[in-house]
């Protein structure tokens, strides 16, 4: 009889994961990212354990964009007030705060529960090639 293990969060064995988007196309990084952050590119996923790896974004900036999402996408947000809506465009988030852009896009593809609150703690985004985690580092992707 063949079963399957039930992982525990003590027996998860969690690795660093570097992506570099220089060139890549936004979302189908994201969804790359979105994987490894749920751990489901693993044998041991477990749907109420988070079982994901670190993530390293690197080169955020340099993301291709297909269309003309860069002047027609639009991101909401709103304090709670009636008529306080801001809206922003993609190309002005991504000039000025391209790693609350990455968050608010992985954000959505996670559970909206407390594991995935857990989950995208574990997404790090930087705007250059360089970042402080190079010792932790054990795999590289897109390179």
């Amino acid at each position: 009889m063949n079963l399957t293990k039930v992982l525990k969060p003590n027996e998860v064995e969690r690795k660093w994961v570097v992506v570099d988007a220089n060139g890549k196309k936004f979302g189908r990084i994201l969804t790359e990212v979105a994987t490894i952050l749920r751990g489901k590119n693993k044998p041991s996923f477990t749907p109420n354990v988070d079982c994901g790896d670190y993530v390293i974004i690197i080169n955020a900036n340099k993301a291709v964009f297909s269309g003309n999402k860069l002047d027609s996408k639009l991101y909401h947000r709103h304090s709670g007030y009636f008529g306080s809506v801001k809206s922003e465009k993609l190309g002005e988030l991504l000039d000025k705060n391209p790693v609350k852009l990455y968050k608010l896009a992985v954000r959505g593809m996670l559970p909206k529960t407390v594991l995935g609150k857990a989950m995208i703690k574990k997404l790090k985004v930087y705007v250059g090639s360089e970042h402080p985690h190079t010792a932790q580092v054990s795999k590289v992707e897109g390179k």
